[in-house]
């Protein structure tokens, strides 16, 4: 076995992601198992995870996972009348099962639990959260047996950078955009550009990851930043062939470049 242990700044870095994605694929290689852990003697509040099941929902695809086990108190994802769901594909049909977690102690709870599956099957991996109490459960899982809640992945795996942008990077902040700008992302697959923007949030500097909001409030996508937000700000409203006269500088005519942007 082999330990190594994690901040958010070594996955938040594409470099240093990089470089644990190669240290982790020499451990397997040399036969060793890795036990990943948050570093918590040099986490703090900005470099946290969140808890273990984002930790594990970020490091399954660094190392090329073909599926993500999340072990729980309970049989599965659980239906209204208390009963297992053996098998979940969409995860709409799911959103009002979900109970915010009652243990003060813990930071995780199912609602952790099948965020982290939905990060996951955005990149094409599988999820089972099954019962820990069960000491079966991993071999049953690798058997194929029916146990746990299988989740499965729809659509077009996210590419593994789009993966980073989206599920890796912290969010520094957020863009608020107008019904042209949300209709140009989402079905045009545009980039943002300033005159989409109605307001800015949060104190982000150029390459950090935000958030675009729609007109009532709801996050659509996510995406690295070509501008301060002080810089973006100046720019709100603005058409891109006026940026350079408003900044002095010119980085490009987006905000947020379609190749650097992930519709959720």
């Amino acid at each position: 076995m082999a330990q190594l242990l994690l901040t958010h700044a070594e996955v938040s870095d594409r470099r240093r992601y990089l470089n644990a994605r190669a240290a982790l694929d020499a451990m397997l290689d040399l036969g060793a198992v890795p036990i990943i852990n948050e570093n918590d003697t040099v986490s703090t509040e900005e470099l946290q995870f969140g808890d273990n099941d984002q930790l594990a929902a970020m490091v399954a695809p660094l190392v090329g996972a073909d599926l993500l086990v999340l072990l729980t108190d309970v049989e599965g994802l659980l239906d209204q009348d208390k009963q297992r769901i053996a098998v979940v594909s969409d995860f709409e049909n799911i959103e009002h099962l979900i109970w915010a977690k009652d243990n003060a102690l813990s930071l995780g709870g199912m609602g952790s639990k099948v965020s982290a599956a939905r990060q996951a099957c955005q990149v094409g991996l599988p999820v089972v959260i099954g019962p820990a109490r069960d000491p079966q459960v991993l071999r049953k899982v690798a058997m194929g047996e029916d146990v746990g809640t299988l989740f499965l992945p729809a659509g077009a795996a996210l590419a593994s950078r789009k993966y980073w942008i989206a599920y890796t990077r912290k969010m520094r902040g957020q863009l608020l955009v107008d019904a042209g700008a949300l209709r140009a992302v989402l079905t045009n697959k545009r980039s943002l550009l300033p005159a989409g923007i109605v307001k800015v949030r949060g104190a982000f500097r150029a390459g950090d990851a935000v958030s675009i909001v729609s007109p009532d409030g709801q996050e659509v996508a996510r995406g690295l930043v070509r501008y301060d937000a002080r810089d973006v700000e100046r720019l709100l409203g603005a058409r891109s062939e006026h940026i350079e006269e408003r900044l002095g500088f010119h980085r490009g005519d987006e905000i947020v470049h379609r190749d650097d942007l992930v519709v959720l």
